[in-house]
């Protein structure tokens, strides 16, 4: 495959070899000077992974599917019904897929092993720039949502605890919703964020899947067993305008994100081939789409327009099988949120570095004192603010709007420039389709995302 031959200048992009304060899966790009060797091996040396083609489907099966899938059953209400989200789903996945081939491609084009990198390559500092901000205002706003699924969550199992039925005006003060959330996170959430490197990330994986297929067959199971107490609220059937139909777009893209962590995915395989890359990702979104269909599907016809945008908040406290999926996603998100911030940590630790013009070992004195002061910072923040914002359908709307930047817009751009930097290598036709293809993804993207942006602005000041 031809190498793109764009933004060769190696002081703008060059990638750090420091791996300690690195995410594996989000590796902040580019905070020294040094180029590559000439011997580091390359993404299409098949000896250069250890990932089998199998293996690599179910990590971006773990990477696709999380707490996101609480929020489709409201998706499919927001959409119109069963089926205005099939095939709001069904016509997003296209776009989907090939976003991560497009990132394969690049990947390969330009020898660069994470989505940051990529970018930078491909489109250049300042593209590549917006993407690192991008990346970090994103997984800000995960462990925001992350925060509101722990407090809603405990809501439920609290009133179990202390039987009190469910809506009951007052209650005791250690039982506050505030009061729970903050004592959480500072017990657990704060100590497993400081470390300058994490260890638990296999053990949080298992968690997360565990608990994503348990909460999926809980709602399915429920929804044909229903029990004698829950009454669904109206039907949709259609949705109630065509606009109704774009207000489900954030939650599809968001739930169906991993196209940040799929560029390392890809380059750890065995065989790092495009062509092999794209059955990879087809069998894995196919496998994400079952279980959020499932989900959205049967949440939806359990509770109809009277869905909670958290979906396991519409089931009764008492449950005692939702009580487990309650736990299960708890204990989830309590080992996912440290990971986010890591990833987030390591995007802010590389632009501050890039900006003062510094390496990783020329600052390295100073490491701990700024590790912990962003830490403070970021979970301070990021709790006040899921102290106040106590609807996650809210978080979720915003932070899927940054999704679609992943999912359409870099990958478009990143088509672009390399068909630019190829026009002379290849027939004008396909040329012109491939580079049509992209202004079309970036158009998508910048409709999601503007989309939301203005619901978030306008919307609550409206309201």
């Amino acid at each position: 495959m031809a190498q793109v031959s764009i933004n060769s200048d190696y002081s703008e992009w060059a990638s750090s070899t420091d791996a300690g304060e690195r995410a594996r899966l989000l590796q902040s790009p580019c905070v020294d000077v040094i180029p590559k060797s000439e011997g580091e091996a390359s993404p299409g040396d098949p000896d250069g992974g250890t990932t089998s083609t199998l293996g690599a489907v179910f990590i971006v099966v773990n990477a696709c599917l999380g707490a996101g899938l609480l929020n489709f059953p409201a998706a499919f209400s927001t959409a119109g019904g069963v089926a205005a989200g099939i095939a709001l789903q069904m016509g997003m996945l296209v776009f989907i897929i090939s976003g991560l081939v497009i990132l394969a491609y690049c990947s390969q084009a330009s020898n660069e092993r994470t989505y940051q990198e990529v970018v930078w390559a491909v489109c250049g500092k300042l593209t590549g720039v917006l993407c690192e901000v991008a990346i970090a205002v994103y997984t800000f706003g995960t462990c925001i949502a992350f925060l509101i699924i722990i407090g809603d969550q405990q809501d439920k199992i609290i009133a179990v605890m202390s039987k009190e039925p469910d809506g009951a005006s007052s209650s005791p003060w250690y039982t506050d919703r505030k009061f729970t959330i903050s004592l959480t996170a500072f017990l657990f959430i704060l100590p497993l964020s400081i470390p300058k490197e994490i260890g638990f990330q296999k053990y949080a994986s298992f968690l997360s899947v565990v608990g994503t297929w348990y909460v999926t067959a809980i709602i399915i199971i429920k929804y044909i067993w229903p029990d004698k107490e829950m009454r669904p609220g109206d039907i949709l059937t259609r949705p109630a305008s065509w606009m109704a139909v774009f207000n489900a777009m954030p939650t599809i893209c968001f739930g169906f994100q991993c196209h940040v962590s799929s560029v390392p995915v890809f380059n750890s395989m065995r065989q790092p081939k495009v062509k092999t890359w794209g059955g990879v990702v087809t069998a894995a979104m196919v496998i994400a789409l079952a279980v959020y269909m499932g989900t959205g599907i049967c949440g939806f016809l359990t509770f109809g327009a009277a869905v909670d945008p958290d979906v396991l908040r519409s089931y009764p406290s008492e449950d005692v099988a939702v009580a487990v999926a309650r736990a299960f996603i708890i204990l989830s998100v309590l080992t996912s949120y440290p990971i986010l911030h890591f990833c987030g940590r390591a995007v802010v630790e590389g632009l501050w570095l890039r900006y003062k013009g510094m390496t990783v070992e020329e600052d390295v004195g100073r490491e701990r004192r700024r590790r912990v002061l962003q830490t403070l910072v970021w979970f301070l923040l990021t709790l006040l603010l899921a102290l106040f914002i106590p609807d996650i359908g809210k978080v979720i709307s915003v932070i899927g709007g940054l999704a679609a930047c992943f999912i359409f817009i870099f990958p478009g751009l990143c088509l672009i420039q390399a068909k630019l930097s190829e026009m002379e290598e290849v027939k004008p036709a396909s040329w012109w389709a491939l580079v049509s293809y992209g202004v079309l993804l970036v158009t998508l993207g910048a409709f999601i995302f503007g989309q939301t942006t203005a619901n978030a602005i306008f919307v609550d000041l409206l309201a």
